[in-house]
């Protein structure tokens, strides 16, 4: 239950005052949309079903939220870390689907020489838990130590954009972060391709309380609501999202 004195910030969500204050690991959140319908389906066919070609559409759907961020970088060149997978997950899967879209979508974008695509700065240090059903407590917990900077000079001063293919409780974006900073990065922005959007209750307040957005907000660049869940947005041009899924799933074969 929220506090009464709780308030809406300027990202739209409700939260305490105490939430209010902390200070966030990093600066801001982008994604392309929300994690439902096609969208959600066209990150399965790469996550668990291994239709890797898909990770050339959520590459460009990558790309477009990453320049939601242009604005707020300063550097010539930027870092790009995609959240790392611990090597017994990696070794299972194959390949980390966080790095395959992050590839994708420096390869489609314009200043591609402008980032700098890092997958051996952070590491995941130790399996983790599945975060569903977990308290924030519990999540937090859950993720305390498993990440490390291999080489904290590459990130000393530098500005990181750390991409994911989901963004759900912000706990893994938030610690990722936290690490990297602590390792000397100036800033830190998050990009991803979804981000779930939870509400609570007949509130309609989004869940959870800790997202880790701070005044700037958590930005949907892309939002694939019910009118538009059956699209993709490709550059330019809008395509229907069966085709392609179709084109991802012909590509493997």
């Amino acid at each position: 239950m929220l506090s009464v004195y709780a308030g809406f910030d300027d990202d739209g969500l409700r939260r305490c005052p105490a939430c209010r204050r902390l200070d966030y690991p990093f600066e801001r959140a982008v994604a392309y949309g929300s994690y439902d319908a096609g969208l959600r389906e066209l990150i399965h066919l790469l996550k668990y079903s291994g239709v890797r070609p898909a990770a050339n559409v959520l590459g460009r759907m990558l790309a477009d939220a990453i320049k939601g961020l242009q604005d707020d970088l300063t550097q010539d060149a930027v870092l790009v870390v995609p959240v790392p997978l611990f090597k017994n997950k990696h070794r299972q899967r194959g390949f980390n689907q966080a790095e395959l879209v992050a590839r994708a979508a420096l390869r489609s974008m314009e200043d591609e020489e402008r980032f700098q695509l890092a997958t051996d700065i952070l590491i995941r240090t130790r399996p983790t838990e599945s975060q569903i059903g977990l308290t924030s407590n519990q999540r937090r917990e859950n993720l305390r130590g498993a990440f490390a900077v291999t080489c904290a000079r590459e990130v000393t001063g530098r500005e990181i954009v750390l991409v994911d293919d989901v963004y759900t409780t912000g706990t893994t974006a938030s610690e990722c972060a936290r690490i990297l900073r602590r390792a000397g990065a100036s800033k830190v922005w998050v990009a991803a391709v979804a981000r779930t959007l939870k509400l609570a209750s007949k509130y309609q307040e989004f869940e959870p309380q800790e997202t880790g957005f701070r005044s700037a907000g958590f930005k949907v660049s892309k939002l694939h609501g019910s009118k538009d869940e059956n699209v993709a947005e490709t550059g330019s041009e809008v395509e229907p999202l069966e085709a392609v899924k179709l084109e991802a799933r012909s590509s493997k074969l």
